[in-house]
């Protein structure tokens, strides 16, 4: 490619709109345009990228012996309807209607249009597995839609769907997926790590999400450096802090804490530790409508300085769809204002659950369900009956690895894939059955990987990038290789080396771009760092006469001086390395 017959448009400064790293550097690189809020148009240095990205994923996917196919945008809503989404999705579901009135999806995601494909394709166990995939436009009416690519309403997106006799064959194809997702990052060149997570509204019985390591990211992953555990913050097992409870010392006291509503604030008037605190969160579960029943009032208890883990809750049995109970509704049950509640002496009956560490607690400071005042030397057992014990808190860094090999630390990452099993949950729905062996249905075990195509290039980004602009690993950069000559218009010895070596690269294989443009240095120069592009050669009078070129790789600090007749070699085995 030339300079001259290619778009390029970098800007000095970002749009004021631009909000992180990412979406400021795709902006001045010229790689997206704003078309709408959360929508934009890939100009042609930003679609080279997300090529390069669509054809490893194509690649490791046809590898695996996924079949590629084609889905459509627009999706009839009948078919969300009978797996209950039309109404579960919210208003992140855009939903249409055509001349005649008929409902219509702009779709998110596609379990219902293959599982629709598939109960009427599949017939007996003898065509499974099957997995089929395709690369498409996504829609997801966000509310703030921000960030650029990160978290845009129109994205592209990589999902498959496997199918299976069995559990069994569920599993092994979804170990398969996970295999061709970590090559598929690998050959980013991005630093990654796979985490286990929950399923959320996809359904499901297991995932994991693949996440870009980068300190911007939005998503807490839990690691053990010495053992392979890793989770999500919201999967990530959080154990006792202390294996027993030891014995009770200290006798139950009333104590006045006037104004101190907090666990902070507690500990520090009573010259306490933090860790000796019980912390109350109130949540409510409504009856079912028409049935005349109030809600059911829930207690979660934690340590003072631990924090509720929203998604654990939901888990507890009877929790699936609580919510943070009302003011009046805590009154109502506890006596007093949020501030000062606590599991001894409640109005009413309620629920209590605690977190596996407080259940372990001994000589405890909860509320006394009385504004100014809250219990100490609180035990369970004497002063309060056995809790029901649950997993209730986010882990914190130090905290004892569930494997049982090390303790856990946290890093930040971007989510940019996620690999479910769904087992029946679709297939159920829509009645997607096979015949086995003995001439029988059988529901179709489900898998369901998901790639951000688009995403991959804002989180590359913010793991890639200094001063100057993006640094893009080879394999997704938008060319591998720029020739920078110096005068090119002037001097026919530096065109004669530029065009000499531009077509030895291009016929090497190596995506090169020749900047014929005619720019100064210093803009030229500054243009490809910040479009990221990580090899660059410069071509001048002066090193031609001493039969050098110049090679700079885009992290490197120093330039080196390669031979002129040495050049392509020393490229080719870059490429090699990459």
């Amino acid at each position: 490619m030339r300079a001259t017959r290619f778009f390029i448009s970098t800007l000095k400064e970002a749009p004021a709109d631009a909000e992180i790293v990412s979406h400021k550097l795709m902006m001045r690189a010229g790689m997206i345009k704003r078309l709408g809020s959360g929508i934009y148009n890939y100009m042609p240095m930003g679609l080279r990228i997300i090529r390069k990205v669509e054809n490893i994923v194509r690649e490791e996917m046809n590898r695996a012996g996924a079949i590629e196919m084609l889905m459509p945008v627009v999706q009839p809503a009948e078919l969300w309807q009978e797996t209950g989404r039309w109404d579960k999705m919210g208003p992140e579901l855009m939903r249409v209607k055509d001349r005649h009135g008929r409902d219509y999806i702009i779709q998110p995601t596609s379990e219902e249009a293959i599982t629709d494909v598939i109960r009427t394709e599949i017939r007996s166990y003898r065509q499974l597995p099957v997995n089929f995939y395709h690369i498409q436009t996504k829609f997801r009416d966000e509310r703030r839609p921000r960030f650029g690519l990160m978290r845009g309403r129109e994205f592209t997106m990589k999902d498959a769907y496997s199918f299976d006799r069995n559990v069994e064959g569920m599993q092994k194809s979804y170990e398969i997926m996970y295999d061709a997702y970590t090559r598929i990052f690998q050959r980013f060149g991005l630093e990654f790590r796979a985490v286990a997570a929950d399923n959320g509204a996809i359904g499901g019985s297991g995932s994991h999400e693949f996440h870009v390591i980068a300190d911007t990211g939005e998503d807490a992953l839990v690691y053990c450096p010495t053992s392979d555990y890793a989770a999500n913050m919201e999967a990530a097992e959080a154990l006792p802090t202390q294996t027993s409870r030891p014995a009770a010392t200290a006798a139950l006291t009333k104590t006045a804490t006037p104004g101190k509503a907090k666990c902070e604030d507690v500990a520090q008037l009573l010259n306490i530790p933090l860790e000796t605190t019980v912390k109350s969160i109130v949540l409510a579960v409504d009856a079912e409508k028409d049935s005349g029943k109030a809600a059911q009032i829930w207690l979660l208890l934690l340590r003072g300085d631990h924090e509720l883990n929203e998604v654990k809750a939901g888990k507890i049995a009877g929790m699936a769809n609580y919510r943070f109970a009302t003011e009046a509704e805590i009154v109502e049950h506890f006596g007093t204002k949020p501030g000062y509640l606590g599991p001894i002496g409640t109005i009413k009956p309620v629920n209590i659950v605690a977190d596996r560490t407080v259940a372990n607690m001994t000589d405890f400071v909860c509320g006394a369900n009385e504004a100014d005042f809250h219990f100490t030397g609180a035990n369970w057992g004497r002063d309060l009956p056995e809790p029901v014990v649950a997993d209730l808190r986010n882990v914190v860094a130090g905290d004892p690895s569930p494997d049982g090999k090390g303790v856990l630390a946290i890093q930040r990452g971007i989510e940019v894939g996620h690999v479910f099993q769904l087992g029946t949950r679709y297939s159920d729905d829509m009645k997607a059955t096979f015949l086995d062996e003995n001439g029988k249905p059988q529901l179709l075990q489900m898998g369901c990987y998901g790639i951000g195509v688009t995403r991959i290039l804002g989180a590359a980004i913010e793991q890639n990038f200094d001063d100057k602009g993006i640094i893009w690993p080879t394999a997704i950069a938008p060319f591998e290789v720029v020739i920078c000559p110096m005068g090119m218009d002037r001097s026919e010895a530096v065109k004669t080396e530029a065009e000499s070596l531009y077509h030895a690269l291009l016929a090497s294989g190596i995506d090169v771009i020749l900047d014929d443009r005619g720019e100064r240095p210093g803009a030229m120069f500054a243009d490809w760092e910040l479009i990221g592009v990580p090899h660059r050669i410069v071509i001048g009078d002066r090193g031609l006469k001493e039969g050098k070129l110049e090679y700079l790789g885009r992290r490197d600090t120093e330039a080196s001086n390669v031979p002129v007749a040495e050049m392509l070699a020393f490229i080719q085995a870059k490429m090699a390395a990459k």
